[in-house]
């Protein structure tokens, strides 16, 4: 099934201003017609109109909005703003992210992380699902190691079985405990803060998954994280050698495909890398 077309497609990316999220912006832009609108947000608004102003011409029109997903309120403030103004949405990408350096302390940088990487993310499905329209798509760009595969069976009960964004918001809160106080050294969390963070966000669309599941079918909505596979970044290459690594731009279009051009149901509720569902546990690979 297409996204189905309304007068005005109404698409909004987060974390916009550069890197992946532009290059979604940019690629939406180039895919819909002059009656849409791209929304590009950042929480800043000196970069968010640079970005807007670099948006190459043609295609949908681009506007920029100031949108700080660590703000409790802020979501939830752009959602009704947008329903307000178009009736809806069409296409939401959550790509707001804090990145964390090799030298960065996980004690020390934890809470500001996951403020905008979990909570950032359970916020921004809880604002914008209400006001998805038919045929819309809600997105979470998270990462093949948002898995349980990556952590230690011990630890897979936190995150796998959860039905509501609360209890995913608890059991992240509680890993963030424990990660600045220093216990989590101590047990099996891995050292690696974007392990948790990324299982914490294919969990939460999971979660909003499973509540959702059988209307949004029948609506043709499709609701997913996506893995963008590994980039070219400066971030990156903090950890990796990304030399041969694909661009943003070229990472972005299988996203886009997914946003634009169909709706596999099986795709629902699951964590999507080129098209595939990736196995959320090894349970389900067996």
């Amino acid at each position: 099934m297409t996204l189905k077309h309304s007068t005005t497609r109404v698409a909004v990316v987060t974390g916009a201003t550069q890197g992946l999220g532009l290059a979604l912006v940019e690629g939406l832009a180039q895919r819909m017609t002059p009656r849409d609108v791209v929304y590009l947000t950042g929480r800043d608004l000196r970069r968010v109109t640079e970005a807007v102003a670099a948006v190459p011409a043609g295609g949908a029109r681009v506007r920029g909005e100031i949108l700080d997903v660590a703000d409790p309120t802020a979501a939830e403030r752009l959602a009704a703003e947008l329903n307000s103004r178009h009736g809806g949405v069409d296409v939401v990408f959550g790509n707001a992210v804090m990145r964390v350096g090799p030298d960065d302390d996980p004690r020390r940088i934890v809470r500001d992380y996951v403020e905008v990487n979990n909570f950032g993310t359970t916020r921004l499905l809880r604002a914008f699902a209400p006001v998805l329209r038919d045929g819309a798509r809600l997105f979470v760009v998270a990462s093949s190691l948002g898995r349980l595969h990556h952590l230690a069976p011990v630890l897979h009960n936190r995150f796998d079985g959860l039905t509501t964004l609360d209890e995913v918001d608890a059991q992240i809160a509680a890993w963030r405990d424990a990660v600045a106080d220093g216990s989590a050294r101590a047990g099996a969390w891995p050292g690696f803060v974007n392990i948790p963070s990324k299982i914490g966000q294919v969990a939460a669309v999971r979660a909003l998954a499973a509540q959702r599941r059988e209307s949004d079918l029948a609506r043709g909505i499709l609701i997913a994280a996506l893995c963008p596979g590994m980039m070219n970044t400066p971030t990156s290459g903090l950890w990796w050698d990304v030399s041969a690594a694909p661009t943003p731009a070229e990472a972005a279009v299988a996203l886009l495909d997914l946003a634009l051009d169909f709706v596999d149901p099986a795709h629902y509720g699951q964590l999507v890398r080129g098209g595939e569902v990736l196995a959320w546990s090894p349970d389900a690979e067996k």
